[in-house]
């Protein structure tokens, strides 16, 4: 198994990258939740890369990537997506995102449906409308004038269940410092372009077989939006995970993992 860690230029941007598993297998893509970092798909990415070769990145305004000043928009993110596949010589992949990486791939897929051969949304959402305008605003206000640090309790408390979140110190302490690590004005850009998904009118038309999941004590985005999704795409399943609040993948990692390689092809 060959892997790689490293930084390339893609759509005007620097995009920081690692790439795992045999050379000519499938591609599997991994797009990370707003204030994380591609480290939080550790659980998937080294499972899959024993079967397939399997992308992370950090998402404009994240981690190690560049984090220009906004405004940024999900089909921004989505370009984002298609140039690094085009740089990296990627014609067709498996897409996994979760949140905010749900949002980018329902772009993705929608922006360009010959990119993927599969999506999986996980905790995500195609729509949040005029009434979470000044809830997003607020987000990315305090961002930028008060920095991450207000950010991390109610982010933890979003992704886990508060059981989970007792019984894992060390990984409540890593997923602290993915919020304290997020350039506060690039999770503010992205904070405003999440305010502006609204895709549902246009899921039918993805082609592409999609797994969608979500945990059952996901507050962020809750059932009802897995379910409005599952009921507007075409040959798409539905998997609640429980227990597991809004980043399910690292909550209930095995069942996460499992349920991908199910849903992929051998």
């Amino acid at each position: 198994m060959t892997q790689q860690n490293q930084q390339i230029s893609a759509n005007g941007i620097t995009i920081d990258y690692e790439v795992a598993g045999p050379a000519h297998a499938p591609w599997v893509v991994f797009s990370h939740s707003l204030g994380c970092a591609k480290s939080m798909w550790q659980p998937q990415f080294k499972a899959l890369a024993k079967s397939y070769r399997v992308l992370r990145y950090d998402t404009r305004g994240h981690g190690a990537s560049s984090a220009p000043h906004g405004p940024y928009t999900l089909a921004l993110l989505a370009q984002d997506v298609k140039a690094l596949c085009d740089t990296l010589g990627i014609e067709k992949c498996h897409f996994i995102g979760l949140s905010m990486g749900g949002m980018i791939g329902q772009t993705v897929a929608l922006n360009y449906p010959d990119l993927l051969l599969s999506l999986t949304l996980a905790d995500t959402s195609s729509y949040y409308g005029p009434s979470f305008a000044a809830f997003w605003a607020t987000r990315a206000q305090t961002a930028l004038t008060q920095g991450m640090t207000p950010l991390v309790a109610p982010s933890l408390e979003r992704w886990f269940t508060e059981p989970f979140r007792a019984a894992q110190p060390v990984l409540m302490q890593e997923a602290m410092q993915w919020v304290l690590d997020t350039p506060s004005h690039g999770y503010a850009a992205c904070c405003l372009a999440i305010a502006q998904l609204d895709t549902t009118a246009r899921l039918p038309q993805i082609k592409a077989p999609v797994l969608i999941m979500v945990g059952a004590q996901d507050l962020a985005t809750p059932l009802a939006a897995s379910e409005l999704m599952h009921a507007q795409i075409p040959h798409s399943s539905l998997l609640v995970l429980d227990p597991a609040a809004h980043i399910a993948s690292v909550e209930q990692a095995e069942k996460f993992t499992d349920a991908v390689q199910a849903f992929l092809p051998a």
